[in-house]
């Protein structure tokens, strides 16, 4: 292992050996992804560096695990190729997704309900995004039984290197976006041999909170003393407080009618919010009795209302009620009190 980490000045060498190659989450992106861990020395500094042997590089320094001991990670050659052939066209896209909530076969009853044999393997399908590539192709319920002609075992695995298994995406994480996929099924007993075009691009699989995002500003908006957001991964990653029940309901999958939830970010002091300056993270259902898909469509709702009161209600009922009209007056000077640029990002305007 290369690179310069921290106690000196001048290229460090540590050696080591291979002690795992599996899925693990990527801390810079949160995903999972194929990963080596490895028992040479590394420290802070020497993400980035390659990874030699004999004369080769057989992957790149990720990470490590704080207090741990002679854990490190770093990223295989079948991710780096990925990348490169990725970035051929000028643009970075990343990996595709099935765009499926997937279920392991391992349990006996759940073996006998669907009338599969003990060393059947396969993966169950439980839900469908509701614009994944697959949507028209797969169903719930349906079995898949292989990748591109790779068994899938009900772990949940496939086998990669002979006599070692890693989680099945991983088949589907050596294609591009646009790419075709071959899919082997059960659906109600019969065997199925599908074909399906993964996505054209990451926006045709959001999730209701994104990806982990960097070197770009959040999106919000304020009105008077009341700055809203959307719900993204960086919010959530940020956040001191639990959240639980905004944690899960994030984890679902967007369908047609909810893309992206919202929440009451914070509430400034002014006169016109007294009495609000505890609601924060706040997870907002409805504008004026009307429900929206996406931040957009929330701050155009909230925007175009001509009523005297911005009525903002969550999925218990509970209310929070502007006097639009006093929030907007208030505005110049909450901005310059809280020395905010602007009472809204710039994607809003």
């Amino acid at each position: 292992v290369y690179g310069y980490p921290m106690g000196g000045h001048t290229i460090s060498v540590s050696t080591g050996i291979v002690s795992r190659i599996e899925h693990n989450r990527y801390a810079h992106s949160g995903k999972r992804f194929l990963s080596i861990q490895i028992d040479a020395a590394i420290n802070p500094g020497n993400s980035g560096g390659p990874t030699i042997s004999n004369g080769k590089i057989v992957g790149v320094v990720m990470q490590g695990i704080t207090l741990a001991q002679n854990i490190g990670y770093m990223v295989p050659v079948d991710v780096i190729q990925h990348f490169l052939k990725d970035v051929d066209d000028g643009k970075h896209d990343g990996f595709p997704k099935l765009g499926i909530m997937t279920d392991k076969i391992e349990n006996p009853s759940l073996k006998e309900y669907y009338k599969l044999s003990e060393d059947s393997g396969g993966i169950l399908v439980v839900d469908i995004v509701h614009n994944s590539a697959l949507k028209d192709i797969l169903q719930i319920d349906d079995i898949i039984t292989s990748i591109d002609g790779h068994r899938i075992e009900n772990d949940g695995t496939v086998q990669f290197r002979k006599n070692q298994y890693t989680h099945f995406k991983y088949f589907i994480d050596l294609h591009q976006y646009g790419d075709e996929v071959t899919l082997e099924v059960l659906r109600d007993g019969k065997k199925k041999t599908l074909k399906a075009k993964l996505p054209d691009s990451a926006s045709d699989e959001r999730s209701s909170y994104g990806v982990l995002e960097y070197d770009k500003m959040p999106t919000y908006f304020m009105l008077g003393g009341y700055v809203f957001s959307p719900v993204t991964q960086n919010l959530l990653n940020s956040s001191a407080t639990p959240m639980l029940g905004l944690r899960y309901a994030a984890t679902k999958f967007p369908t047609k009618e909810k893309q992206e939830l919202v929440v009451l970010l914070k509430v400034l002091a002014s006169s016109h919010s007294r009495g609000d300056y505890g609601v924060s993270m706040w997870h907002i259902q409805k504008v004026n009795g009307k429900e929206f898909k996406d931040f957009k469509e929330f701050y155009k709702l909230v925007m175009e209302t001509k009523a005297k009161f911005v009525i903002l209600e969550d999925e218990d009922g509970a209310k929070v009620v502007i006097n639009k009209e006093e929030a907007q007056k208030s505005e110049p000077e909450l901005l310059r009190r809280y020395s905010i640029k602007a009472n809204k990002s710039d994607d809003l305007k």
